[in-house]
């Protein structure tokens, strides 16, 4: 039958093949299938415009976008830990009421300043709403590493991969501050090197960055976030990050070669302690 998706196909089919398909296919219909030249586009008029310097669009070259929305904050604004809001509701609504269950109140978030005081107070903590405060607070990535909260790491990640998104260089083309963008790189990978894992929003980044990457922007700062890929399979990598990176290698300097090679040894060396901790004791050797 005439199904709206079969139709799509065919149409894509009659697009490349036609002689494959006589039939009249209707010329108005849903659209099944992204125009796969889209990002390619995106990126070359990415290029042009940052080049002439004449349009004030921000024209996004991210797999699955064409435009991003006007950047409203900047990531450092959001570095000081807020007070917790759960906190100051408390304090508001129930002022003159007595706490039966005093022992589990919570422990303002910013009053947290030293390793005691988070061992004795961790289950009373209340993770900050700004999350970006979180990247450089030892103390907060400690309680990251013993509460493994889930919506701890989807709010980070959704946070940080916006962010990623939107103050990215060489995908946005009003965007000329790669020194605020390089500096927010290099918070990110202290934060992995602290947590000794990779974040998968930099790993999401780096899969739809890449291809466009010119080899030269923020280049020590994404060597550092390719040696903290987290452990996946490696047919995904090849595809995703080594592909991009190998046409680059090969049309690049010796310089840039050694950096690349460099980063995946550290990549190596991470994967293998990363599996280290995991590995049955009675194979050490």
């Amino acid at each position: 039958g005439m199904q709206s998706h079969l139709q799509a196909l065919l149409s894509l089919y009659k697009l490349f093949c036609p002689e494959l398909v006589t039939i009249t296919l209707p010329r108005k219909m849903k659209t099944y299938f992204k125009n796969s030249e889209g990002p390619w586009k995106a990126a070359i008029s990415a290029v042009r415009q940052r080049n002439q310097g004449s349009s004030p669009l921000v024209q996004a070259a991210f797999l699955g976008t064409t435009q991003l929305q006007s950047r409203k904050r900047k990531w450092n604004s959001q570095l000081t830990v807020p007070a917790s809001s759960a906190n100051n509701l408390e304090e508001n609504t129930a002022k003159n009421c007595v706490d039966l269950f005093s022992t589990n109140e919570i422990f303002p978030v910013e009053q947290l300043q030293t390793f005691p005081q988070l061992l004795q107070n961790i289950h009373r903590l209340e993770f900050p709403s700004q999350m970006g405060s979180v990247l450089t607070n030892p103390l907060l990535l400690h309680y990251m590493n013993c509460i493994r909260d889930e919506s701890i790491y989807l709010r980070l990640y959704y946070w940080m991969g916006q962010v990623l998104q939107e103050e990215c260089t060489w995908c946005v083309v009003d965007n000329t501050d790669e020194k605020e963008f390089k500096n927010f790189l290099e918070t990110v990978y202290k934060a992995e090197c602290f947590l000794q894992e990779g974040f998968s929003a930099c790993e999401e980044f780096l899969c739809k960055s890449l291809p466009l990457w010119d080899g030269s922007s923020c280049r020590p700062e994404v060597f550092k976030l390719v040696s903290w890929i987290p452990l996946s399979s490696f047919s995904e990598i090849k595809s995703y990050l080594y592909g991009p990176l190998a046409q680059l290698f090969f049309t690049s300097s010796i310089y840039f070669k050694c950096s690349l090679l460099e980063s995946l040894k550290q990549l190596l060396q991470n994967w293998l302690n990363c599996n280290m901790i995991y590995m049955d004791p009675e194979y050490d050797s």
